[in-house]
């Protein structure tokens, strides 16, 4: 294992540490492969994290040559970059497929013969990823994208929190070095061992997000709302931590004008004529337009590991209300939007009663502002190449990468 932080100690290699570290490398060229089961034609931030990553590393580091290696229908190559393993389809969950065989995962990724690899998840792909890096001699990064046991508990009883989190503390202490998007994920990584741990904030893409997408007259009449609603959006998975039952009742509470609309999140459900629901937007474009037609964003997941659609309605120039913990609660504060005491109903709606009496104009341009001023997608893969050259520095496979202020 690479100790490149201690528990107890300020982690080696932060993201904000960026302007004072600098990569030279005689040879930076390196084959990095990202892997996950996370992965899917309607998945959400874990796709769009690899999804841009993949295009900063095209247009930043053509010298990193970039492969992703997902689940789907046959073990093949789908496209220059993009390798598929067989898995079978859940019959729920947007088209997520399970692997069954961590030995074929890893025969895959040993195939492709990586000099790193990163996982974003401690399934099946998280644990081939471990063995081929043992197999190989080379470093395996691990993204903490989902507080396992905290989900367990909440889908399927408190008795499953505490074996979750057993099997969650163990694969993750096997990574050489684990990434936590947020100081909240670090800290339940902290607790459960994990001691090489770096926090790397996710980014967003503040020109596809941007505030010029918004046509606000078209989406009420699309909607059929009135002229003076006040529109309150959520996008994400109709999932039970997503608490959307709780922002619908929010609405009801408020009554008029207050309108919500779910983009993905209610399609099967029966609301009011109060909340609209709008099927999963599979083009980046129209997901940003919906978003940026609107007046703030709602978000009601207090166990949220960071929160990369809160970052997108901030740069789609959107305050934002949402919970006083975990991810969420680190990235908005009342320069950019209005915390909630609780995600039940009244605290939701006392909140967004409590942003509306604000200058929402002002909100607006701070939320955009706070968007481009600390979360471009620049500064998120900064901080993880220069993790990615320091591990493999570290790594005897390879001639040392040098590092330099």
């Amino acid at each position: 294992m690479f100790d490149v932080a201690t528990p107890k100690a300020e982690p080696l290699l932060r993201a904000d540490a960026g302007a004072a570290l600098t990569a030279s490398v005689a040879d930076s060229s390196f084959h990095l492969i990202d892997t996950t089961m996370m992965y899917a034609p309607r998945s959400g931030g874990v796709k769009r994290y690899l999804s841009a990553k993949r295009a900063w590393l095209a247009a930043r580091r053509p010298d990193v040559r970039h492969t992703l290696v997902v689940p789907g229908a046959a073990t093949r190559a789908e496209e220059a970059g993009l390798y598929t393993v067989s898995a079978a389809k859940l019959p729920f969950g947007d088209g997520y497929r399970m692997p069954a065989s961590p030995t074929k995962w890893a025969a895959v990724l040993r195939l492709l013969d990586p000099d790193i690899i990163e996982a974003g998840d401690v399934f099946v792909p998280g644990h081939a990823a471990m063995d081929a890096g043992e197999a190989l001699g080379v470093p395996v990064v691990g993204v903490c994208h989902t507080d396992a046991p905290t989900l367990a508990a909440l889908h399927l009883g408190d008795w499953a929190e505490q074996p979750t989190f057993n099997f969650w503390a163990q694969a993750y202490q096997r990574f050489d070095h684990v990434v936590a998007p947020s100081r909240h994920t670090a800290a339940r990584l902290a607790e459960a061992g994990v001691q090489r741990v770096s926090v790397h904030p996710l980014g967003v893409d503040t020109a596809l997000f941007h505030p010029s997408r918004g046509d606000r007259q078209a989406l009420l009449r699309r909607l059929g709302f009135p002229a003076d609603s006040r529109l309150l959006v959520f996008a994400g998975r109709p999932a039970r931590e997503k608490n959307i039952d709780s922002m619908v009742a929010a609405v009801e509470l408020l009554g008029d004008p207050y309108r919500l609309v779910l983009i993905g999140a209610g399609k099967d459900a029966r609301y009011s004529s109060r909340v609209a629901c709008i099927d999963f937007e599979r083009a980046p474009e129209r997901l940003a337009g919906v978003i940026a037609s609107c007046d703030a964003f709602l978000h009601a997941n207090e166990n949220e590991i960071f929160g990369l659609v809160v970052l997108e309605a901030m740069a789609a120039g959107l305050p934002v209300v949402g919970p006083n913990k975990g991810g969420v609660g680190e990235l908005i504060d009342d320069g950019v939007g209005q915390l909630a005491t609780g995600v039940d109903p009244a605290s939701l709606a006392e909140a967004v009663e409590a942003l509306f009496v604000r200058d929402m104009d002002a909100l607006k341009l701070a939320a955009r502002r706070r968007a481009e001023m600390r979360h471009s997608w620049d500064h998120t893969f900064e901080g993880l190449t220069r993790l990615y050259v320091q591990l493999l520095g570290r790594n005897p496979r390879r001639a040392p990468l040098k590092l330099s202020a």
